[in-house]
């Protein structure tokens, strides 16, 4: 019975956190890897941390970090670099006449791994702390890190102009 009930809890979880895991697993796919095998190892990776998630942050902050987490392994077991990003169905088809938004995933795409997790955090629109809880840095150090970001996505955009 107690294993029905932590079922029912993880798929309504996944459910209400869907598009979070949906959209960080698709910034991180290229083209040899399809977005449903990087899905699939999210919520592998959910579901074994899932007894063990005590509350002590928010469910998205946990979510958050393993998901992250699992991208970022994924792609150093595989030692492949992402060269293509889809931010989201939805997103990219309401999205797919702005050559703004077109050049800045680009951009951001060419940053690194670390990087581009903060620059989707930041996107967002989570505080520093959360991109600190949820990352494991420093408060000081996401907010140095955001800095140098920017410099160097402003940097990179002028390159391109």
């Amino acid at each position: 019975m107690k294993e029905k009930v932590l079922e029912k809890e993880f798929i309504e979880m996944i459910q209400n956190h869907d598009r979070i895991i949906y959209k960080i697993a698709s910034f991180y796919t290229d083209k040899d890897t399809p977005l449903s095998d990087l899905y699939q190892e999210v919520v592998l990776n959910l579901w074994r941390g899932f007894p063990l998630f005590r509350g002590d942050s928010k469910v998205s902050t946990w979510i958050y970090r393993i998901v992250l987490n699992t991208c970022v392994s994924f792609f150093r077991k595989q030692k492949k670099k992402p060269v293509y990003v889809e931010i989201s169905k939805d997103i990219a088809a309401e999205q797919s006449n702005n050559d703004d938004i077109k050049e800045l995933y680009n951009l951001i795409n060419k940053l690194g791994k670390l990087e581009r997790a903060l620059v989707l955090l930041y996107l967002d629109e989570k505080s520093y702390q959360e991109m600190a809880d949820i990352t494991g840095l420093s408060l000081s150090n996401v907010a140095t890190k955001l800095s140098r970001i920017k410099n160097k996505l402003k940097q990179m955009s002028n390159e391109l102009n």
